[in-house]
């Protein structure tokens, strides 16, 4: 099983996170930024990844520090939990729609972080929810995981949907890019021998 626990416990948060890459999309999320949570769990549901967050934070200030080190934190989980990437597919992509609203997200496990994020929401806020926040979490996330994270949001008028295809086809692309291949068994997929 492919699996970690990490704890990150700063001046600004105290956060516990549990991942099993080889889940059934299992998830017990509380972060407390309601909005934050249901993006999560599309990653858990679509990705078949289980996923344990508990998060305190100075929601009192603003939810920026507890979602930029939930991305942190998850980060870091995913990169202990995927060992040293033998026989793993590396590469995922997806394309999900909801409504009107198409995302495109493209994951490489290569061991450098990038972000590449062109999401151009048509409001502000989803509710209570900064839509600048995703972005956080996305670069905490491919900075400690050292993956390398592609996301358009190819189209939209509704920021709720906008935001939700780009966490679902996250979901999906990591689940893509994290199978076994049975084909390159034990082999990291890198012509470098290493990742």
């Amino acid at each position: 099983m492919r699996t970690a626990e990490i704890t990150r416990n700063t001046n600004e948060t105290r956060i516990r996170v549990a991942v099993n890459l080889d889940g059934t999309g299992k998830g017990n999320l509380d972060t407390g930024v309601p909005f934050f949570d249901h993006m999560l769990d599309q990653i858990v549901r679509h990705g078949l990844i289980d996923l344990d967050i508990k998060a305190d934070g100075d929601l009192h200030i603003d939810d920026h520090h507890t979602v930029e080190d939930v991305g942190i934190t998850l980060g870091q989980a995913f990169a202990q939990a995927v060992g040293d990437k033998k026989g793993i597919r590396r590469y995922g992509h997806a394309y999900v729609p909801l409504d009107e609203a198409l995302s495109r997200v493209v994951v490489d496990f290569s061991g450098r972080p990038g972000l590449f994020y062109h999401v151009p929401y048509t409001r502000a806020r989803i509710g209570n929810f900064d839509v600048d926040l995703a972005r956080e979490f996305f670069q905490g996330l491919v900075n400690h995981a050292g993956i390398t994270l592609h996301i358009d949001n190819l189209r939209g008028e509704n920021a709720h949907h906008q935001c939700e295809t780009v966490f679902k086809a996250c979901g999906r692309a990591l689940r893509m890019a994290l199978e076994a291949d049975e084909r390159s068994a034990g082999v990291i997929p890198s012509t470098k021998g290493v990742l």
